[in-house]
């Protein structure tokens, strides 16, 4: 049975989505946002700064630069060593799905861990995510699409110096748009129960 299940994901694929099912049908803990509230708790750093952090490039990649914490270090350094810290004490409890935030390479040590990449065809995720901005032009929710993609590659690389979305980092990469949410879903479900401990 694995026990720690981390998703990567292109923006649009459904990792989420999937991540919480998957949490239900297991009956594990499911971490995304949450781990911003837990981030805010341990660093005295208010929530509305985290969030304008959270998977973003560091300052050297054109964050702005005024955030500086009391230690003389870049704020994006510190809050990193944090959530690395987090998502370690949640590893360490197991049962649990972690979406996003390098989680893949942060716990990659760790035993009973699978770690899952989703990926999707560019007209799929672009309707899937007009479906759930209707009220966003078609060329603006397409720009959002490319621009957090740049941006979790960069934020990933910076931080990890391993590659988004390459195959290598992943246990398993699953096209979305070809198998879509529910299968994806039933497959991770199999593995999970079925897996070793283990990598």
């Amino acid at each position: 049975m694995k026990k720690i299940i981390t998703i990567s994901r292109e923006f649009g694929a459904g990792g989420g989505e999937i991540g919480r099912a998957l949490a239900k049908k297991l009956n594990y803990e499911y971490y995304d946002k949450e781990i911003i509230l837990q981030m805010a708790r341990l660093s005295n750093i208010d929530v509305e700064s985290i969030i304008k952090w959270d998977e973003k490039v560091p300052i050297n990649f054109g964050f702005a630069q005024s955030l500086f914490d009391f230690y003389n270090k870049p704020l994006n350094e510190k809050l990193f060593e944090i959530q690395q810290d987090v998502i370690r004490k949640i590893g360490e409890k197991g049962k649990c799905v972690i979406v996003g935030r390098n989680a893949n390479t942060i716990l990659k040590e760790f035993e009973g861990g699978l770690h899952v990449f989703f990926h999707a065809d560019p007209h799929w995720r672009l309707q899937r995510m007009k479906g759930k901005m209707p009220d966003t032009p078609e060329a603006k929710v397409g720009e959002k699409i490319r621009l957090v993609d740049k941006t979790r590659k960069k934020y990933c690389f910076y931080y990890t110096n391993t590659e988004f979305g390459v195959a290598d980092y992943y246990d398993i990469c699953l096209n979305t748009s070809a198998f879509g949410i529910e299968m994806c879903t039933d497959i991770l479900l199999k593995i999970a129960k079925e897996g070793t401990s283990g990598c």
